[in-house]
């Protein structure tokens, strides 16, 4: 964790920082992490706890708000009733998460600003970054991940992800030896990243090391041997269709003619 903070600039002097603790092991361990890095840390910053409760049935958020009383978390719970207006618009069989991860981050995008927040701090660990690459890859056609320090399409947030090259079981043991009051969300199975975990956890049975390969890869991206024309010092036909940039003529199984 220390090592990404370090890497990204992910925290910098007079930082207010909101974290997201949706109850999950993953955003209970951010939390802990970076008030214990706020004790020792060379640089001041403080933390806002903030839980979004999003009207879930059944959901149990006073047991978040006296976890974060009893731990002395300065913190902020807000409701919003996301969760009818997903079933209203979410047909039969199909799942959630998506428009109820759009609700969620609209409001909590708006509420750091409101709060005078300068960083959003999420709990996304290196299986989450593995599992957002290849969704990207095998569902959207793009080879795009979850990156440490993400700015806002509008510029006013700026999103942090200070465990992104933590591993997950790591988490998971830390989160079971501090006793945190986890709360799993039981609205999000079968979705396809749901089945990118399965994968994962497949291959990595037959070569643990597969994970950190992939975390690697992402750290180090050979542009050159990619077929992305805008990243190339040989600019595609396509490319130069976009630029406006003259190209050769194209015979029919694609490649240039010669006279």
């Amino acid at each position: 964790m220390g090592e990404a903070i370090h890497e990204w600039g992910l925290i910098a002097e007079g930082d207010r920082i909101l974290v997201g603790v949706s109850g999950g092991k993953d955003s209970y361990t951010l939390l802990h992490l970076l008030r214990y890095l706020k004790e020792r840390a060379p640089v001041r910053f403080d933390l806002l706890a903030f839980h979004l409760d999003q009207g879930h049935p059944g959901f149990p958020v006073e047991r978040i708000r006296e976890y974060l009383v009893r731990e002395g978390y300065p913190h902020r719970i807000v409701h919003q009733d996301t969760f009818s207006l997903v079933m209203e618009k979410i047909k039969e069989g199909d799942t959630t998460c998506s428009l109820c991860s759009r609700y969620r981050r609209a409001i909590i995008y708006n509420q750091a600003v409101e709060l005078a927040c300068t960083k959003i701090a999420l709990g996304h660990h290196r299986e989450d970054a593995i599992e957002t690459l290849l969704l990207n890859m095998f569902y959207s056609g793009q080879l795009k991940g979850m990156p440490a320090r993400l700015r806002s399409d509008d510029g006013r947030n700026t999103v942090i992800r200070p465990m992104i090259y933590v591993p997950e079981e790591e988490i998971r043991e830390f989160a079971e030896l501090k006793g945190f009051p986890v709360v799993p969300c039981t609205l999000c199975n079968g979705t396809q990243r749901d089945r990118m975990a399965r994968l994962l956890k497949e291959l990595s049975a037959e070569n643990p090391g597969l994970p950190g390969n992939l975390l690697a890869a992402m750290r180090k991206v050979v542009t050159s041997h990619l077929l992305d024309g805008q990243l190339s010092a040989f600019p595609s036909g396509r490319t130069a269709a976009r630029t406006g940039a003259p190209s050769l003529p194209q015979t029919a199984t694609g490649s240039a003619t010669s006279s």
